[in-house]
């Protein structure tokens, strides 16, 4: 089985030579970039990463900047290493496009465990049993090739916006509960004043909007989610 392809962009030279060596011997090939610049350089290159483990304090360009130009013309998975209690720099990374976020200092185990859950979910995503397209309303998601259409104009997302969008459709007109999305997509519990999720759905309703799309996802507050259809 091929070497998972990750990109390291973090100032931090010792640690990111830590990390390196906690997660080569697990399977993956570790590039390393120690400033925004570079780091944007190599993750929009012609290389193709698996997942992006991207710090927010960087010099010359800063992670949300890092991020925020990715996301014009890449997908790659991107998990943000925040400050520890920062919410706003949790909230506004996955604002931003960042599949998931992961606070500094953290547990090797923590990271190791973000990691797989991402990537076997992007592994999942083009031979997922549930590949039939589904058309509900004027919107059209195709898990073969991970792609959304509303009104006729294609939806950008990202892999975790996909598959909650996904899970969300497929169980139309019934809640899904906060604590299955995250489970399901993110691939860990539900932890107390997580807002991951919340973020995530936040994202898909924006960029629904822009493709002057009726609300779809009605939230059901404390408990989770039902997407509407048009009876």
């Amino acid at each position: 089985m091929k070497n998972k392809q990750l990109l390291l962009i973090d100032d931090d030279i010792e640690f990111t030579a830590l990390l390196v060596q906690y997660l080569k011997p697990q399977g993956y090939e570790i590039d390393v970039c120690h400033d925004g610049e570079s780091g944007l350089l190599r993750a929009t290159s012609n290389k193709k990463y698996d997942l992006i483990l991207l710090d927010v304090m960087l010099p010359r360009i800063d992670g949300f900047e890092v991020l925020k130009k990715l996301r014009i013309s890449h997908h790659t998975p991107v998990l943000m290493l925040t400050a520890k209690g920062d919410d706003f720099d949790k909230i506004f990374g996955l604002e931003l496009g960042a599949d998931d976020y992961l606070p500094k200092p953290f547990n090797h185990r923590e990271l190791s465990a973000r990691i797989k859950a991402i990537v076997r979910r992007m592994e999942l995503l083009p031979s997922t049993s549930m590949h039939q397209t589904l058309t509900l309303d004027d919107v059209i998601i195709s898990p073969s090739n991970q792609m959304v259409s509303c009104n006729d104009s294609v939806l950008e997302l990202t892999g975790t916006e996909f598959s909650i969008l996904h899970l969300l459709m497929l169980n139309h007109g019934n809640l899904v509960s906060k604590q299955d999305l995250s489970e399901k997509v993110l691939g860990r519990k539900l932890a107390a004043f997580d807002r991951s999720v919340d973020m995530h759905v936040s994202n898909i309703r924006r960029k629904l909007s822009h493709k002057n799309a009726d609300e779809k996802i009605k939230t059901h507050r404390g408990a989770g989610y039902i997407y509407m259809v048009k009876k």
